[in-house]
């Protein structure tokens, strides 16, 4: 399935299916709370958190495609991705973009 960011794709005619998204809430684990405090005092990237931001977009993107399948779609179009804090230490990704057929 082809996923763009854009709202077309070249040499395509496309049919809008609908909105489709996907998300996932995840928290972080003690181990890297630690290790995050430590990089706190003197800075530079918290790796443990990159991997979990990172891993929680792929599962998203993945429960999108899943609901664009259930569509039939060929690809999704428009696609973003959207982060937010739900509670201390968890946070909700969500991917969402627009279902298309081509024709």
């Amino acid at each position: 399935m082809i996923l763009t960011t854009t709202e077309n794709i070249a040499g395509k005619n496309l049919q809008h299916l609908g909105l489709v998204l996907g998300s996932v809430v995840r928290t972080k684990h003690i181990g890297r709370d630690i290790a995050a405090s430590f990089k706190s005092l003197v800075g530079g990237e918290i790796k443990g958190y990159t991997e979990l931001m990172n891993e929680a977009r792929g599962v998203a993107t993945q429960r999108m495609l899943e609901h664009a399948q259930q569509y039939g779609a060929d690809a999704i179009i428009c696609v973003r991705y959207s982060t937010c804090s739900v509670m201390g230490g968890a946070s909700e990704v969500m991917a969402f973009g627009t279902a298309v057929k081509f024709v």
